[in-house]
């Protein structure tokens, strides 16, 4: 098998009902993988299984909310049922919790953190031992936001730099038992993550604040994505300027705190309705 191919393979992916979840779900399936796909909205889930399937793909939806504890047991289970293994596990449900600290409370805070980093684990810890039978492939969606935080976005960095942390972790550890663990940072992709409120409610009519011309395309990203995820690399920054920004953040961090004071570069508000 090719180092970049992940044809007949199994594919698990949680947050697969978004823009970038979809994506990738598209590109697995032109690669010749099969999926489960996990998420809360099952219409939308539904609707890209019938998709896939039209082109020839096995495809099964799974109803999943990974902050509830056995959500995410039940999905991997009814994923070796139909399928009898899983390849690819993708931990790419999320949302982002913002605004300067002084108004958040300790509740924005847990819920932020119970999507964004306790959802990865119990998506890590449910098809663990599933990856370690196949000496599969994890991939964590993180954010350039997990290694540069700027003014209102202390509980979705946090997260973010947080579910770094796990990836270099588990990278470690997994090591031996011949599974990858692979961390995708996304800068400015084409998502509804920027039209989602800090109760992780999407607003239809809100527009997405960040200019088009810094915002790459889902299925461009996709592509890249499901490339470092085949070939098994330690990280893949997404977009040329989040990896410009993340290259001069490791470098000069000096610097990149002077622009982001200078020119008060701050996170994005919570979408208006």
């Amino acid at each position: 098998m090719a180092v970049t191919s992940v044809s007949g393979q199994v594919v698990f992916m949680t947050g697969a009902s978004s823009c970038i979840g979809a994506a990738l779900a598209r590109e697995f399936a032109r690669r010749g993988a099969d999926l489960v796909l996990a998420a809360r909205r099952t219409d939308r889930l539904e609707r890209l299984v019938q998709e896939l399937q039209g082109g020839g793909r096995r495809a099964i939806s799974v109803t999943c909310d990974v902050t509830k504890d056995g959500d995410v047991e039940r999905a991997v289970t009814a994923a070796r049922t139909a399928f009898g293994r899983i390849d690819v596990v993708v931990a790419n449900a999320g949302f982002g919790v913002l605004g300067r600290v002084e108004r958040l409370t300790l509740d924005d805070y847990r819920r932020q953190f119970e999507t964004n980093v306790f959802g990865v684990l119990r998506t890590v810890w449910a098809a663990l031992a599933e990856v370690k039978q196949t000496r599969g492939r994890v991939a964590i969606i993180g954010s350039v936001a997990g290694h540069i935080a700027t003014p209102g976005s202390s509980p979705y960095a946090m997260s973010k730099f947080a579910v770094r942390a796990l990836a270099e972790a588990l990278g470690h550890e997994l090591a031996r038992d011949g599974v990858s663990v692979t961390l995708i940072s996304p800068g400015f992709v084409e998502s509804e993550l920027r039209r989602v409120d800090n109760q992780g409610v999407v607003s239809d009519t809100a527009a997405d604040p960040v200019p088009s011309w810094l915002v790459m395309s889902a299925a461009r990203a996709a592509r890249q994505i499901v490339n470092a995820i085949a070939r098994r690399r330690r990280e893949a920054v997404i977009t040329g300027p989040g990896r410009a920004f993340v290259f001069l953040h490791r470098h000069a961090p000096w610097l990149t705190a002077a622009v982001i004071r200078a020119f008060g570069v701050k996170s994005r508000g919570e979408p208006s309705r």
